[in-house]
């Protein structure tokens, strides 16, 4: 049976805000083990994406610690739908040159990014010995609470705003 990208992606995007800096990106990623974030416009609407990549090309031209998610996105924000084929996706992300991809939702008129695919996840699939090493994947592996979430996210959001006031 085909494996499609529901069967293996993330549902939850970690975001950022245009004016988040680079610096403070960085930590975050190592920190949780991000590979990317969608930025999100004072509308909330995804603006771009920030990976490992910029991060390197933002370092390797020097003077970053004054850049911010703005300075340094991707300007789109790469998507494919969840029904398609693990093998196609795989295919996209190369054609495309990224390592991380997007799922969106539609609700209320609005557009945004819900869940995410990336290398590692792919990786993980064609090491893995049966489906309960995937077990946390998918549409249907098990995950906190939406209210949860939330309530985890803002007090992540809101410990990184007072380190960077400290700082």
């Amino acid at each position: 049976m085909t494996k499609l990208v529901r069967d293996l992606m993330s549902v939850g995007v970690p975001t950022c805000a245009l004016d988040d800096s680079v610096v403070e990106l960085t930590r975050w990623f190592l920190e949780k083990d991000i590979e990317g974030v969608v930025v999100l416009d004072e509308n909330g609407h995804g603006a771009g994406v920030v990976t490992h990549d910029e991060l390197i090309k933002a370092y390797a031209q020097g003077s970053y610690e004054q850049l911010t998610a703005q300075d340094v996105m991707r300007p789109d924000v790469p998507a494919v739908p969840p029904d398609i084929p693990l093998t196609a996706a795989a295919q996209i992300m190369q054609d495309m040159g990224v390592r991380i991809i997007y799922m969106t939702h539609h609700a209320g008129g609005i557009e945004y990014p819900a869940a995410y695919l990336t290398y590692k996840h792919l990786l993980r699939h064609l090491a893995a010995r049966d489906e309960q090493e995937l077990k946390d994947l998918g549409i249907k592996a098990e995950r906190e609470a939406p209210l949860e979430t939330f309530f985890r996210r803002r007090d992540e959001a809101l410990r990184r705003a007072n380190k960077g006031m400290k700082g």
